[in-house]
């Protein structure tokens, strides 16, 4: 929840820098507390060998307790995962439209709908990218790699600009301690995750750099033909006319 929440700050009824604190001070306990209620739980009604045995805990805790309505669980399941995938493409989405809009991705994903104003082809590319991965727990092991790897670099990247551009307005404003901290486990934990699943990490830095050669293309090379121009996001391009969006004002 944190993490999309934090990347729709914009989104969020004004003063977002006074209502996104409040938030997260108040989601995190209280998810905090649901997980640890929930572990509780199983632990108490399920043995060591049940919950070693069992491929679904959840599940096995619902025919367990349940009867007739252990249904609810893999119900509840099913929920819980429509909610998190509309949340990553709402957040991710609108994530590569702005990267866009300032310059750092090919301007076809700054481009939005017409009536709608959502960012279309930002959300066909996160779609895209996750239908071609078959396998759901290598997608998980890739895309968790990826996202620690770029917070990391993100919070370094905050460090940087309080030393190179102390002056800054910074509406949101933490003490040098907290990400600094985080620097330090991050970087512990990284090194650990590259002893211990290689192939994993390495395949996952693969796939980060492969943005270098679309930046290049897409955005480091001004001078690109006009056949490149319509195809990507320019007034009067491809995507304008087949109603994929158009770019914003």
């Amino acid at each position: 929840f944190i993490n999309p929440f934090s990347l729709l700050d914009r989104c969020v009824l004004s003063p977002y820098y006074v209502n996104l604190p409040r938030a997260i001070v108040i989601s995190i306990p209280l998810v905090t507390s649901v997980y640890t209620f929930t572990n509780i739980a199983y632990f108490t009604a399920m043995s060591p060998q049940e919950l070693l045995a069992s491929n679904a805990v959840a599940v096995t805790f619902g025919e367990k307790l349940l009867g007739y309505f252990s249904w609810v669980m893999p119900v509840s399941v099913a929920l819980s995962t429509f909610g998190g995938i509309n949340g990553y493409l709402f957040t991710s989405s609108r994530l590569c439209f702005s990267g866009a809009r300032e310059g750092h991705l090919p301007s076809l994903l700054a481009m939005i709908h017409v009536r709608r104003c959502t960012p279309i082809p930002a959300l066909l590319v996160c779609v895209t990218v996750i239908m071609l991965v078959g396998d759901t727990y290598t997608l998980i092991n890739y895309v968790s790699f990826i996202n620690y790897l770029c917070y990391g670099v993100t919070v370094l990247g905050l460090l940087v600009l309080r030393w190179r551009r102390p002056a800054l307005h910074r509406p949101i404003k933490v003490n040098l301690l907290v990400p600094v901290a985080y620097l330090v486990f991050w970087a512990f934990l990284l090194v650990f995750s590259f002893i211990s699943e290689p192939v994993v990490c390495g395949v996952g830095v693969t796939i980060v750099l492969t943005g270098v050669p679309v930046f290049f293309l897409g955005v480091f090379w001004r001078s690109k033909p006009k056949c490149v121009h319509r195809l990507t996001g320019e007034p009067g391009s491809l995507p304008t006319a087949v109603g994929l969006g158009m770019p914003p004002s």
